[in-house]
């Protein structure tokens, strides 16, 4: 789905180079190429703090540690993502209550996330999916009225930027009182194994969440509070130092691909492209579509005996996986549930020239 080693390809020397320095120094934890990439990716950001950690799991289980809610505690979030979302509410001994989706972005959707507001509602997580915001400003609103926190999952959307109503733009993550996000290798911004992090401009979150992920501790072996042991590794900051640099090119190269596949769509009827909001930018980490009077399965393995991967994100929403059963009660989802059966994304890499997109088109549209 990615080309990862076309990617590291264009800046083989200076990942050599960073990994190089690393091995030389020994400093393997800890070392000053950590604190280098959080200065940058907050300069990046426009934020005032970034806290690496281990993996974009441990960055959103870290940004709720940091909220101090009670078990029983509700947290709305969407049903269409990963489980990881949800995964971090139920570990802490809170509740995941699932909303539902908009239909042409398939993020959630600010009206369900008002009809799920309950007294023990106290916080508010929205994925930015597929690499698009969601809808902030209402989110924002929402939470506002009611009191509510805002923990955005930025996993699949570093560099995005979302425009409110007055043109002010900000960067997926910044928003809400806690962002997070994930260096996975396939991500906008990925290393070479796990990595992750928080970014907020509360200054007293900031201290909590750093405590938070170094064991509760500011002086080592003084612990104040309970934490966790989530580091990013000085040789995964070296690499993230160098493919920062290039994030906003690769994000631009994304976008080309992507304006290729949707020109090209447009000749099959049985396609609906990705929707994007104009006045946003996109990254497109995935380029979802939906399929009508098609069976994807077929679908699916006709495109891999032409050397072509895809995937579905998701096939199953996640108020209706069997660990999360007890979680919900309600009525249907529709619109996720519906969505999950049409869902098929097509590679995307900020690699691919116009050859390789006309032949995955070309293959599609003498499919039917």
């Amino acid at each position: 789905m990615v080309d990862l080693q076309g990617q590291h390809k264009k800046i083989e020397p200076q990942l050599n180079q960073a990994i190089s320095e690393v091995i030389e120094s020994g400093k393997f934890i800890n070392g000053p190429q950590v604190a280098v990439f959080e200065e940058n990716l907050k300069n990046y950001l426009g934020c005032k703090h970034v806290v690496s950690c281990g993996n974009g799991t441990d960055a959103l289980q870290i940004a709720l540690m940091a909220l101090e809610l009670n078990p029983g505690d509700e947290i709305i979030t969407t049903t269409f993502s990963f489980i990881a979302t949800a995964e971090v509410i139920a570990l802490l001994g809170l509740k995941p209550v699932f909303a539902d989706i908009n239909s042409k972005t398939f993020n959630i959707d600010p009206k369900s996330v008002k009809e799920k507001i309950t007294d023990k509602t106290k916080a508010i997580i929205p994925v930015h999916l597929f690499g698009q915001c969601a809808p902030m400003d209402e989110i924002l609103e929402i939470a506002e009225e009611n009191d509510l926190y805002v923990i955005e999952d930025a996993a699949q959307s570093l560099g995005a930027e979302f425009e409110f109503q007055d043109g002010e733009r900000k960067k997926a993550g910044t928003m809400g009182h806690i962002g997070t996000t994930s260096f996975f290798p396939s991500k906008n911004l990925g290393c070479m194994g796990d990595g992750g992090a928080i970014f907020t401009n509360d200054n007293d979150l900031a201290e909590k969440i750093s405590m938070i992920k170094n064991h509760g501790s500011k002086q080592k072996y003084f612990h104040e509070i309970v934490g966790v042991n989530s580091r990013l590794d000085t040789i995964q900051a070296a690499v993230l130092n160098v493919k920062l640099k290039t994030l906003d090119q690769n994000l631009n190269n994304r976008k080309r691909v992507a304006e290729l596949y949707k020109e090209d769509l447009k000749g099959i009827n049985w396609i609906t492209p990705p929707f994007e909001n104009q006045t946003e930018l996109h990254t497109y980490n995935q380029f979802s579509i939906l399929i009508s009077g098609i069976e994807r399965e077929k679908l699916i393995e006709y495109l891999k005996s032409n050397g072509i991967p895809s995937m579905v994100y998701y096939p199953i929403p996640l108020h209706q996986q069997a660990v999360f059963k007890y979680s919900f009660v309600g009525s249907s989802l529709e619109i996720s549930e519906e969505i999950k059966t049409k869902i098929l994304s097509l590679p995307i890499d900020p690699e691919y020239d116009s050859e390789t997109i006309d032949f995955i088109i070309q293959k599609l549209k003498v499919y039917k």
